[in-house]
């Protein structure tokens, strides 16, 4: 199993969401500045291990690949709520994101759990 472009182009723009969050966040505060860089890191390796999924070279390969992404999507999910609840960021953005985050991980938590079932 592939993923289509559609997915692709979805783990993209999540991405760029998350860069245009972090551009927007209070950084002269220490706490924001330090998750919103480690949301900033997570956010787009969302991405980058959904597109680097495509060049897998097995269903292993493919799952492995989209089970760090997985990780990664998790450890967004977060520093989302670490900066909405703990760092009182009130942002729509925010619940967004935290809204889109878990669509993508229960995305692929099914794919992987197919690609695995028909291995």
């Amino acid at each position: 199993m592939r993923l289509t472009e559609d997915l692709r182009g979805r783990t993209k723009q999540y991405a760029s969401k998350i860069i245009r969050l972090y551009v927007t966040l209070p950084r002269k505060r220490r706490e924001v500045e330090v998750l919103g860089h480690q949301l900033l890191r997570s956010g787009t390796s969302v991405a980058a291990h959904a597109r680097e999924s495509t060049r897998a070279r097995s269903d292993s390969e493919f799952c492995a690949k989209l089970g760090v992404l997985l990780q990664e999507a998790d450890e967004s999910s977060l520093w989302l709520e670490l900066l909405k609840e703990d760092c009182e960021i009130d942002n729509a953005e925010i619940d967004h994101l935290l809204k889109e985050t878990n669509e993508l991980i229960a995305i692929f938590t099914t794919i992987v759990s197919k690609v695995k079932r028909n291995a």
